[in-house]
């Protein structure tokens, strides 16, 4: 058993469609055992997307995360990195495989709908971002 991060974005939390996403989720044999609901601000935004700084969509990135309310969430299950990558789907709605989150619920390349971690180092940076291992709950 391990452990990934999700963030349910903007576009997916101002239609209000978490439930169904956190649906798939738990279909898939992940479970969610912390989960929270934020409004990033603009610093904290900046911390966790700073890999991308120095990329040209860095500025639309932020400002579509600090857009409306996400809900970020610890999910745990065996090989869980992956097992959630391959539920969210391709970052591109367009090239994303039927069934998959993306797939159902994106709008664009950037609204679509679901963040995960890409690797189980960076899981664990990205859930120490977010959570005190206290508000995770086995």
């Amino acid at each position: 058993m391990n452990r990934t991060l999700s963030i349910i974005k903007p576009d997916a939390t101002k239609r209000n469609i978490t439930g169904s996403i956190n649906k798939i989720i738990e279909d898939n044999n992940l479970i969610i055992v912390a989960q929270k609901r934020i409004k990033l601000s603009r610093d904290k935004a900046e911390g966790f997307y700073a890999i991308h700084k120095d990329k040209p969509f860095f500025n639309d990135l932020i400002e579509y995360m600090t857009s409306g309310p996400v809900i970020v969430q610890v999910l745990q299950g065996e090989n869980a990195v992956q097992q959630y990558r391959n539920i969210m789907g391709a970052t591109n709605p367009d090239n994303a495989e039927e069934g998959t989150i993306r797939k159902e619920f994106a709008l664009n390349i950037q609204e679509n709908s679901v963040h995960g971690s890409d690797s189980d180092d960076n899981a664990k940076l990205e859930i120490n971002y977010f959570f005190d291992e206290s508000e995770i709950i086995n």
